[in-house]
């Protein structure tokens, strides 16, 4: 086991092979150096340089156009005789590269590693010069590279040229970040001298994600095409530009080495002369060159890698939590002997059947914080949903005066009656009770829905791998809710027509013909007292009105006092009229008497007789006249003010007499008592019967219904077959579980 520096990159390389080959992606956040530079900034050039061939595609626009993960991994130089038979020389066939999706394929010909890079840029990235998140993995092999892990991302861009797409500017940032952005990743910063260092994108892309300069290289190319008298040591002694790793300045082939195919030897042979030579450069030469720049990233890497292995470590042991934990909600094997399948079908059923009964206790375990569902639900249909559409009903709101009026007059057939008959009470109140109905059905209709809903939200992780299990399982207790909900809206029915079939006017509760009666009286009282307010208060404003006249018109003396007498004389006459008005009981027609104007009030509507009644209990002329002189006072006020419990006459009322009006106001105050106790008890019967007929009935015999229709050895096969992706999806889950392991395996090699 190597516990050397030296080991790490390697270590590094063979985990990257395994996260790439099994998963696809870079998941470990592995320690690598990411180069980033603009277009023709000599990107290409300088990772040509550190590997000292030519392997890159080169020309215009964007060429990079997938990452390139390059692995470069020092190797012993063979013997001449094992090298391959090739056109290659001895020295080229000591060197080869080796893609990762073309395994045990190697490429001794650089230029044929050109191709194939260019090949698979097309086939992911296509022909119109866009952009691919998928990586190229290429590893190379030779005795004159130090071992590193390099990623060459696509240059950054501004306008988009030919066919590219136009947001090619947004597309590549994006992926550049994605990378730099890894707290395990270098970054390597080209930028050329040639241009002024504060315009320089790659540096400004760094600064977003490494703001402090302790993970970012600098590197500066393409001095030698700076202005004569010009110089770049300001910007590598971290004058300009500070940077915790600093800058370090290359010399890379100019376009015409490139032309001519000068070698990279000599390439890298004149740089390092460049240096030594020049002037402003000359006294740190030593710290400038492709060789420096290549020993100073292979020791920053394994300093590096050195440093994250624990959290390497740290976040292997977390995914392999992670991924153990998800492997288990899909279920350890797709195999199940004969034997299990039934116990395996009876336990997903009880799973189901619990999950459905705690839904509506409200003891799951997955309860929502989103909405009200379940069992709650069901309180909320009972009590708002319910209650408010019931205490909305006005159970006189369909019945006009006249249909009341009719009815009474149907009641008492060819002959007048002496009281208000108690049959017409008895046939209005029947259709009033069956507003009670739809409100009630809907209630029952609404705690079905619920169930269904709850029935539909009950699967498992563990009974999603089943989903033929699943949909019988829904089949089955859907059904059972069917089949409930016929006899649940029949007994709500029936309730609505037990309480047609027989009025009870005995029920403590109901108001009675002599207190509603009272009340009725009541009420046209206050509404005649208003009236001779009303009149009253007529009065003061022509007085003060007729003040205000005098003081204005004092010149006018003999025509002012004829005014006054005349007024005067219009007091009188009103004076005269408000006597005439009854204030009390008599008022409806019955004279006062030693026995009180209640009692023979109400004597003379319920059939007792009264002695200080007229013959046949008609009212007198002089009795009704007074009658009328007060609805014609008040009828003004009783179009705009209701009277007390909200009755007043209205347009239907003109044409009654004071008789019928107030048979037809007891009539209707007796409706509305009794409605009031039917809807009271039937607010609490339908709830009741919702629960035992349908909710609770449902939840006692789920698991029965279940175990009776689906658990049969011939359904066995069928109910059991798995979801095709999820299996899929089982098979990848044990192969990053896997992965994960051997990962942490290589990880404590060196650890």
């Amino acid at each position: 086991m190597s516990t050397g520096l030296e080991a790490l990159i390697p270590v590094v390389n063979r985990l990257q092979d395994l996260v790439f080959n099994t998963i696809g992606s870079d998941t470990l956040d592995l320690p690598q150096v990411v180069v980033v530079g603009s277009q023709s900034s000599g990107k290409t050039s300088v990772l040509e340089n550190i590997v000292g061939r030519d392997f890159l595609p080169r020309g215009s626009g964007i060429v990079t156009r997938r990452p390139l993960i390059l692995q470069l991994i020092n190797v012993d130089a063979p013997p001449a005789e094992t090298n391959p038979t090739s056109t290659d020389s001895p020295a080229v066939g000591s060197e080869w590269g080796e893609f990762l999706h073309l395994p045990g394929r190697k490429f001794y010909d650089f230029s044929d590693i050109n191709r194939e890079i260019q090949n698979e840029t097309l086939r992911l990235a296509g022909n119109n010069k866009g952009i691919s998140r998928q990586p190229i993995n290429l590893k190379i092999f030779s005795p004159h590279v130090v071992s590193l892990t390099l990623v060459d991302l696509p240059g950054l861009t501004k306008i988009p040229i030919g066919d590219q797409p136009t947001d090619i500017e947004r597309q590549t940032r994006s992926l550049i970040l994605e990378y730099i952005a890894k707290p395990n990743s270098i970054i390597l910063a080209v930028s050329p001298a040639n241009v002024d260092i504060v315009n320089s994108e790659s540096l400004k892309l760094a600064r977003q994600v490494d703001p402090d300069g302790k993970r970012t290289v600098g590197v500066l190319t393409k001095l030698d095409l700076m202005d004569h008298g010009t110089h770049a040591l300001d910007i590598l002694s971290g004058r300009v530009y500070p940077l915790k790793l600093g800058f370090i300045a290359l010399v890379n082939r100019s376009q015409q080495d490139i032309q001519t195919n000068l070698p990279l030897k000599d390439a890298l042979r004149h740089e390092q002369e460049y240096f030594d030579n020049h002037s402003a450069y000359r006294n740190i030469s030593h710290r400038c060159g492709t060789l420096y720049l290549t020993k100073t990233l292979n020791t920053l890497l394994m300093n590096h890698i050195r440093d994250k292995l624990p959290d390497i470590k740290a976040r292997l042991n977390t995914l392999m939590g992670q991924t153990e934990q998800e492997l288990a909600s899909y279920g350890e094997t797709t195999f199940i002997g004969k034997e299990n399948r039934g116990s395996l079908i009876l336990q997903l059923m009880t799973k189901f059947a619990t999950s459905f009964i705690a839904s509506i206790d409200g003891t799951s375990s997955d309860i929502s914080v989103k909405e009200l569902c379940g069992g709650a639900r069901i309180y909320y249909i009972y009590n708002d949903v319910y209650g408010t559409a019931l205490s909305q009903i006005d159970p006189t709101a369909d019945l006009s005066t006249r249909d009341i009026r009719t009815a009474i007059r149907n009641s008492t057939g060819p002959r007048a009656s002496l009281f208000v008959p108690e049959l017409a009470f008895d046939l209005l109140v029947r259709p009033q009770i069956t507003l009670l109905a739809q409100p009630s059905q809907r209630c029952v209709e609404l705690v079905y829905e619920e169930l269904m809903k709850v029935c539909h939200n009950c699967g498992t992780r563990e009974l999603s791998r089943y989903p033929r299990l699943q949909a019988k399982l829904i089949e089955v207790v859907s059904e059972l809710l069917r089949e409930r909900l016929g006899p649940t809206s029949a007994y709500v029915e029936s309730l609505i027509a037990i309480n047609q079939a027989y009025v009870n006017t005995n029920h403590p509760s109901f108001v009675g013909a002599a207190t509603a009666m009272t009340s009725v009286l009541q009420d046209r009282q206050s509404r005649e007292l208003d009236a001779s307010q009303h009149i009253k208060s007529l009065r003061l404003d022509e007085e003060q009105s007729d003040i205000s006249s005098n003081q204005s018109d004092l010149q006018n003396t003999s025509t002012a006092t004829g005014e006054t007498q005349t007024h005067s004389r219009s007091r009188s006459s009103a004076d005269s009229a408000i006597s005439d008005i009854p204030t009390g009981p008599s008022s409806n027609g019955v004279t006062s008497g030693p026995g009180g104007n209640k009692d023979s009030f109400l004597n003379y509507f319920f059939g007792k007789e009264d002695r200080n009644l007229g013959m046949n209990g008609v009212i007198s002329r002089s009795d009704k006249s007074r009658s009328l002189q007060v609805n014609s006072f008040s009828s003004t006020i009783n179009e705009e003010t209701p009277g007390v419990n909200g009755f007043s006459k209205s347009t239907d009322d003109e044409n009654l007499s004071d008789r019928e009006y107030l048979e037809t106001e007891l009539i209707r105050r007796l409706i509305t008592s009794y409605f009031n106790i039917v809807r009271e008890m039937i607010q609490d019967q339908v709830p009741k019967a919702v629960m035992h007929l349908l909710v609770n009935f449902s939840k006692e015999s789920i698991q029965n219904r279940l175990v009776a229709e689906l658990y049969k050895e011939s359904l066995f096969d069928e109910l059991l077959h798995e979801d095709d992706n999820l299996a899929e999806d089982r098979a990848k889950c044990a192969q990053r579980l896997e992965t994960y392991r051997q990962a942490a395996k290589i990880v404590s090699e060196v650890i």
